[in-house]
């Protein structure tokens, strides 16, 4: 990749109105935020194969539309299957998800994407974003201030795919990109997402303990291989199951308490 040098001033201020905010200074508003997501979501479905896969769609729209309605919040909400072999699902600020192909084999029942779901919406509902994108700002600005500058919109600062891609649009979505897929959650907030998302799945009316049951399928997949870069700030799959299971009888009641009761759900199919 090539990189490109620039005055120090001004690779300042390509990293400054690239993300429309000085470090330091004022942060984003959620609306800030919520409109930049809408714009990165929009440009993503675009640059990527949405699957046609009717079943799996289905499946992701009514578990997405339960779960945010579960939330409470009052989001724009979107949904989509993405044609992507990691196992992997994310909500943008806002509630733009998107669920990818590769997670659905290890899933193998409709309660453990409720599960997958509500931890991610959580993310989105309890403001996690927000710290984010913030601290990208500055770290971005930073690096590129004290490495003399290599930029051509945000590109070289990408680990994942899904960043490259929309920092190579530039504007906006090159400014969030950074921000929502290449800088990672606490381990406090990873852990308030698994309590809030299952939560969620319980008033959505699905079986709680299915979370758990999630983690451990989803670490059977893993063994042996490299977690994916969005499981590396996760807590560790003994510590997530011991929180799920401390968090289960306070879930089963607004489980019980649900008007519809989906149980597992159904299966997946393959």
């Amino acid at each position: 990749m090539r990189h490109w040098k620039f005055p120090k001033v001004l690779v300042l201020f390509l990293a400054l109105s690239s993300c429309s905010h000085l470090p330091g200074g004022k942060e984003p508003s959620d609306a800030d935020i919520n409109a930049e997501a809408a714009k990165a979501y929009a440009e993503t479905k675009s640059k990527s194969k949405i699957s046609t896969n009717a079943e799996w769609t289905a499946m992701v729209n009514r578990v997405a539309q339960r779960i945010a309605a579960a939330s409470g919040v009052n989001y724009q909400w979107e949904y989509v299957l993405l044609e992507n072999n990691e196992p992997n699902a994310w909500c943008m600020p806002g509630g733009k998800i998107a669920v990818y192909t590769g997670i659905m084999p290890i899933l193998k029942t409709e309660g453990a994407l409720a599960a997958v779901l509500g931890h991610e919406v959580a993310h989105a509902t309890r403001g996690h974003g927000r710290k984010r994108y913030a601290r990208a700002i500055q770290e971005n600005a930073l690096a590129l201030i004290v490495g003399g500058g290599a930029i051509l919109g945000g590109q070289l600062l990408c680990k994942t795919k899904e960043c490259k891609l929309l920092t190579a649009l530039g504007g906006a979505a090159a400014g969030f990109a950074v921000a929502f897929f290449d800088r990672k959650f606490s381990r406090g907030d990873e852990s308030e997402a698994d309590q809030i998302g299952q939560q969620y799945m319980a008033k959505a009316g699905y079986d709680p303990a299915e979370s758990i049951k999630l983690w451990e399928r989803m670490g059977e997949a893993m063994k042996g291989k490299a977690p994916p870069e969005w499981l590396s700030t996760h807590p560790s799959d003994e510590h997530r199951r011991e929180n799920l299971k401390n968090w289960l009888p306070e879930t089963e009641r607004m489980y019980q308490a649900s008007p519809h009761k989906y149980g597992v759900g159904e299966q997946i199919p393959m």
